[in-house]
């Protein structure tokens, strides 16, 4: 087993700007770990993770890989999150570098077709659109669970850009609710950008039923 990441340096008041890691966080870890061997034959050279929060996420995945064997890039929207992830980065003796902007921001035509895993544990939750605007604009911790009608809003943009991010091998991997129409979602993955997905784990927490899904291209499949 993996262990968790080390985040003993953050405190109760760094949680009241960042996302504190929680059940979809400790689900994408699993799902990732079960994917272990695969994601290290990959011999990724770019991990990238949309909206790092904490730095959990990145942190682990370095931990699956290895902390010198892939670029670990992170974005975020708040500025409070990347310098946590920084700080996650160093006490887990990984270099993470992240880069305050919205989903892939300024990197997208850099990493065209560059990116061998994708991570994205989005603002899941279905609140009304004014909410997540204001989110997004504030760019505070509301912004890592408001997601607008039916939940989708922000993940909706990242989707139509992940097919020209992912290497050829690429993997996408996503945190959902069951309220975000997980059929809908692989279905038009897949007509609308030729990437099959699939459910990798999915448990109930509370109320919420969380999936992680991973998407790879079509052609690629064996």
């Amino acid at each position: 087993m993996i262990s968790t990441p080390d985040l003993s340096h953050l405190r109760s008041k760094d949680y009241k700007h960042i996302y504190e890691p929680a059940e979809d966080t400790f689900i994408l870890l699993d799902a990732l770990e079960a994917d272990a061997d695969a994601l290290r034959s990959l011999k990724p050279s770019v991990c990238l993770e949309i909206g790092s929060g904490s730095g959990c996420v990145s942190s682990f995945a370095s931990a699956i890989l290895g902390a010198s064997a892939s670029l670990y890039l992170a974005t975020d929207i708040n500025p409070h999150a990347c310098k946590a992830t920084k700080a996650t980065g160093a006490q887990n003796r990984v270099p993470i570098d992240p880069i305050w902007t919205s989903l892939v921001g300024p990197l997208r035509a850099r990493l065209r077709r560059a990116v061998d895993i994708l991570l994205f544990n989005p603002p899941y939750v279905p609140t009304d659109t004014d909410e997540a605007d204001e989110a997004q604009h504030t760019a505070d911790i509301a912004g890592a669970w408001a997601g607008g009608f039916d939940g989708m809003e922000v993940t909706d943009v990242l989707l139509k850009q992940v097919e020209e991010l992912l290497s050829p091998s690429g993997r996408f991997y996503l945190v959902a609710v069951k309220q975000n129409d997980i059929q809908a979602i692989c279905s038009r993955m897949l007509s609308q950008h030729m990437l099959r997905g699939e459910i990798v784990l999915q448990r109930r927490a509370g109320r919420e039923h969380l999936y992680v899904l991973r998407f790879t291209r079509y052609q690629s499949e064996t």
